[in-house]
């Protein structure tokens, strides 16, 4: 079993200060960053295989690359509620926030709850976590029926308002996310599109507009109407 200390070993071993002013600029940032790129941190993270421990003491290191991988290596049918708080609370950057959503809380039986719960919280990172797992539900919940993904468009309405642009940018791509899961949930998507985009508020505008020239392009459209 490959232990936490080694695999942080690994990760600073692989880590560049060229990487890390790369990601400034885009935005990703986090105390304690060391600068691996996804595929190294992927490639370590399948090395070290599934351990729900090693990713708790993984995660308490605070090394943004580290929380990465223990998203990854950490057991969904074994995450408490608890620990998810935890680890929700603990989000600073961008990047983090969406891996955790996508590697590991879409796979929680409670995620759903989750999402309801953390749209209401005012941190900007939390807030975006619940907009996030939206959007992963989407694009990876197969069984899902459509009536999941309208339920969660008066949240969309609700906090479009937000004008942080990390919570903005995960409200749009929730809403674009939906929109492209089939024909019936695209039309109901860029109908709220179109309500955002005469809203008062810049921010559900932008969402509105954005979302809008997505769900209703080509690429869109011929993909709904294969199915």
């Amino acid at each position: 079993m490959t232990t936490s200390a080694e695999i942080i070993k690994k990760l600073k071993a692989r880590g560049s200060l060229k990487n890390i002013k790369g990601m400034a600029r885009f935005g990703i940032s986090g105390e304690g960053r060391l600068g691996v790129s996804m595929p190294d941190i992927r490639r370590i993270a399948k090395e070290a295989g599934r351990n729900h421990d090693t990713a708790l003491r993984l995660w308490k290191s605070g090394i943004p690359e580290a929380r990465i991988v223990a998203s990854i290596v950490a057991d969904p049918e074994k995450l408490t509620e608890a620990e998810m708080e935890r680890w929700v609370s603990g989000f600073d950057s961008w990047d983090v926030c969406d891996q955790v959503c996508m590697n590991l809380f879409q796979e929680v039986p409670f995620a759903r709850r989750k999402i309801r719960e953390w749209a209401r919280r005012e941190e900007e990172f939390v807030r975006r976590a619940a907009f996030a797992l939206i959007a992963c539900l989407a694009w990876h919940d197969d069984e899902a029926p459509d009536t999941v993904f309208t339920g969660f468009f008066p949240l969309i309405k609700r906090y479009a308002g937000d004008e942080r642009n990390f919570v903005k940018k995960a409200v749009n791509w929730a809403l674009r996310n939906i929109g492209k899961r089939n024909t019936r949930l695209n039309k109901a998507a860029i109908r709220t599109a179109k309500d955002l985009s005469h809203a008062e508020s810049r921010s559900a505008r932008w969402i509105g507009a954005d979302a809008l020239r997505e769900l209703t392009g080509p690429a869109v459209q011929k993909r709904s109407r294969r199915e």
